[in-house]
């Protein structure tokens, strides 16, 4: 993990230094001083590098007077918390050979210096718990970097909830990119409890737990694995104080108020069942469980943060595997809500997980708002590509609460049509044997998974995110490297800050 520090602004006399400027904004404090320092040999490199300022511009001098290494970054005109965090990303890339480095921050507020370390450290995230035989030439160096600041005190106050978020999506990058040979059902609720460390109330439902509780839906999709099925809630009650750490903590557990509801999707490894996907890419599907991962890093950065809002976790943690127990195309199964199911292929399998999870919320806290996300369809692909997160709501108020937090943070959100029940789109998941079929064919299909999801809200607030295009990356992007993205934790962890916090 990066080391993150601020220090008093005072111009280092050696080093590797990277220096942020905004589009035609003169050099001043710390630059201004470098300048002079380089008798005007700053100045002078900028105009033979053509370099403005413009947002992403970049520009290295290398060995410029004492200093080993000058790193110049475009801010752009007005940059926003995005672009600080996206400069803080170019610095962390541009000098990741280097041991350590300084960033020359004290023209900028704490909150624009705080935002461009959270974009450094999330672009340093790196996954190597089992690379065994790399070079060191190939790893990262870079350890520490310093930002330079009028207010050290201020600045570290503006970047310790910011770090809390990290550490979040840190936590979902994690989870999503482990092997589906290590992380099963029953590792992942035992990662989840881990959360009972940062104060949240974590209650793990095993095979017969499930059983009892009747959940024919969720329980189905794991007929055909080796490995049992789970139910993980996540508690982390930070209005009414009664968490873990809490000042209810040790008192009868009370009914949290009205409080946010966040379900995900955890297919741990999907192979379509009986229904059986194609191999090619198939070993993609270790990252079917990527809504269970965000709602699990989520809950650990409102914890972190210490967020006072009351927010429940839910996660469906299952292995959908092909066996002589497997469910067939052509069951039916009853669901927790008492809806019957005919399952037409098994390879939908993660709206039967949802089902009865977002049913049991509902029954059991009462939430003001539900949010589900769900690496659900390849149909939201070809529909959206690898820009959006299809989001389909039957509030508009959610709706655009998150496309709102969407745009702030860069998780983008693409609002799609769901119509009421018993409008076209929906008669498309009638069976001619049972409430429902789990799929409606393939014209429209990441809507229809979403009428087959309404069903189960029985009219209550809720927003569906089917984020199979935006959980995984090819390719890298200013503070993300290309993999696991926790799409999501970032633009729940805004959604709660700006709208439910009081």
């Amino acid at each position: 993990m990066l080391d993150i520090a601020f220090a008093k602004a005072a111009l280092p006399k050696s080093g590797v230094l990277a220096v942020p400027l905004a589009e035609g904004a003169p050099l001043a404090g710390l630059a201004a001083a470098l300048d002079e320092a380089l008798h005007g040999g700053l100045a002078r490199a900028m105009q033979a590098a053509s370099f403005t300022g413009k947002k992403g511009q970049s520009a290295t001098l290398l060995a410029p007077g004492a200093f080993k290494c000058l790193l110049l970054l475009g801010l752009g005109k007005d940059p926003t918390s995005r672009q600080f965090e996206e400069l803080g990303g170019a610095a962390q890339q541009k000098l990741v050979k280097e041991n350590e480095a300084v960033i020359l921050a004290d023209t900028l507020d704490a909150t624009q210096a705080a935002h461009i370390a959270l974009g450094a450290r999330l672009r340093a995230y790196r996954f190597d718990k089992y690379r065994t035989t790399q070079k060191e030439d190939d790893k990262p160096k870079l350890a520490e970097l310093t930002l330079l600041v009028a207010d050290p005190a201020k600045a570290r106050a503006a970047y310790t909830p910011l770090a809390a978020v990290a550490e979040g999506v840190e936590l979902t990058r994690n989870l999503v990119t482990e092997p589906a040979n290590e992380l099963f059902p029953e590792e992942f609720a035992r990662r989840a409890e881990e959360l009972k460390k940062l104060g949240v109330k974590v209650e793990m439902f095993n095979k017969k737990d499930l059983e009892k509780l009747g959940f024919g839906s969720l329980l189905c999709v794991g007929w055909g694995s080796a490995r049992d099925s789970y139910m993980v809630v996540m508690q982390w009650l930070g209005a009414s104080g009664l968490g873990a750490s809490g000042p209810g903590a040790g008192k009868k557990p009370k009914k949290p108020k009205d409080p946010i509801a966040f379900i995900g999707k955890g297919v741990c490894f999907d192979t379509g069942g009986i229904s059986i996907k194609p191999a090619a890419g198939m070993e993609d599907m270790k990252w079917d469980m990527a809504g269970a991962g965000t709602v699990t890093g989520l809950m650990a950065a409102l914890a972190g943060r210490k967020a006072k809002v009351d927010a429940i976790g839910l996660i469906g943690l299952v292995e959908n595997m092909p066996s002589g127990t497997a469910v067939r195309p052509g069951d039916v199964v009853k669901s927790y809500s008492g809806q019957t199911i005919e399952v037409i292929n098994t390879d939908a399998e993660g709206r039967l997980v949802l089902a009865d999870v977002l049913y049991y919320a509902q029954q059991r806290f009462s939430p003001k708002y539900m949010v589900d996300l769900a690496t659900l369809t390849g149909a939201i692909i070809v529909g959206l590509g690898h820009e959006y997160a299809g989001l389909f709501s039957n509030s508009d108020e959610l709706a655009e609460k998150l496309i709102a937090a969407g745009k702030e943070t860069g998780e983008k959100l693409w609002r799609m049509p769901l119509a009421p029940l018993g409008e076209s789109y929906d008669k498309n998941i009638n069976s001619e044997i049972a409430d429902m079929k789990n799929i409606g064919g393939r014209p429209g299909g990441s809507i229809t998974a979403a009428q087959f999801l309404q069903r189960f809200v029985n009219a209550k607030p809720w927003a569906h995110l089917d984020i199979a295009g935006m959980a995984w990356s090819s390719k890298d992007t200013p503070t993300t490297p290309k993999g696991a993205t926790a799409f999501g934790v970032r633009l729940l962890d805004r959604l709660v800050a700006d709208n439910f916090e009081g």
